[in-house]
């Protein structure tokens, strides 16, 4: 087995390995990964076959997310995602970063912990699975009013305060491909909550989300529902936010997992996560 820098002829194999693990990852993800972080992506190759998979996204070089650490169901137990994960903070350390963070699942939180990562603040997955009779017709969806660059780039500024560093390349991407999930509610001129979405392999998922009230998440929320067609959403929450969750709730959102958010190095860039209802997702952060 060897580690080398993914390419774009290896996205295929990285969708192969997410939907053999049930995640909801596309080719557009993967591509996402590759544009930002070229060279900090990697693949573990036994003979001619991608075993495993880690990604890397540095923002700011304030910190830096890893992701995407998955390993072939039957090449599992062989110390291959330990191996990917020590090369992903070799390669962000030679980048002089020295925060890293990442969201784990409970079956990998010990082995970050043995990493030098520790407990930030709780995530919780919940999605609702929904019946042709819960999801509006195309014919009846309305459209928002696209953003303008003006008011993009104001979410932009927001979210950069909120999430602790700029993430707007990723912001503008969401945009770009699914424009019909951008959605923002403004008083005066001043964004009181937005939201972005993206079209997964078999759901659709809302995230980021934030919001200054529980009306404006609301009004959010339901906006989000009504232009998704799919039959399953997938909204990863702050445990902490008991009105987001009363309000997936509400909506016949059920719990699916939890997941720990967990830091390396100093982490001088926290950003405000009280005032996020959602996050973009596991591996972006």
């Amino acid at each position: 087995m060897r580690i080398r820098v993914m390419t774009e002829k290896d996205v295929s194999a990285g969708l192969r390995l997410n939907t053999l693990c049930g995640w909801n990852q596309t080719a557009a993800d993967w591509l996402r990964f590759l544009k930002q972080s070229p060279n900090g992506c990697f693949v573990m190759k036994q003979d001619t076959n991608v075993v495993g998979t880690a990604t890397t996204i540095s923002y700011q070089n304030r910190f830096a997310w890893i992701g995407m650490v998955l390993v072939d169901p039957e090449r599992r137990k062989q110390g291959i995602g330990t191996q990917l994960l020590n090369k992903t903070i070799e390669y962000l350390d030679q980048c002089h970063i020295s925060t890293m963070k990442l969201d784990a699942t409970p079956q990998g939180k010990p082995l970050y912990a043995k990493l030098g990562f520790v407990s930030e603040y709780e995530i919780e997955r919940w999605i609702v699975k929904r019946s042709a009779a819960d999801s509006v017709s195309p014919t009846s969806r309305r459209t928002p009013a696209g953003l303008t660059r003006v008011q993009l780039d104001q979410i932009c500024k927001l979210d950069k305060e909120l999430f602790g560093a700029d993430r707007g390349f990723l912001l503008h991407s969401l945009q770009d491909q699914a424009p019909e999930f951008t959605m923002a509610v403004w008083e005066q001129e001043s964004a009181q909550g937005y939201c972005f979405g993206r079209r997964g392999l078999f759901a659709d998922h809302l995230g980021p989300w934030m919001s200054t009230s529980r009306a404006v998440s609301e009004k959010l929320l339901h906006a989000f529902l009504t232009q998704s067609s799919r039959d399953t959403v997938i909204v990863d929450c702050f445990q902490s936010n008991s009105m987001t969750l009363e309000l997936l709730n509400s909506c016949g959102f059920t719990l699916s997992r939890r997941l720990t958010r967990m830091v390396r190095g100093p982490n001088t860039h926290p950003g405000r996560p009280d005032s996020l209802c959602a996050i973009l997702g596991p591996e972006f952060g």
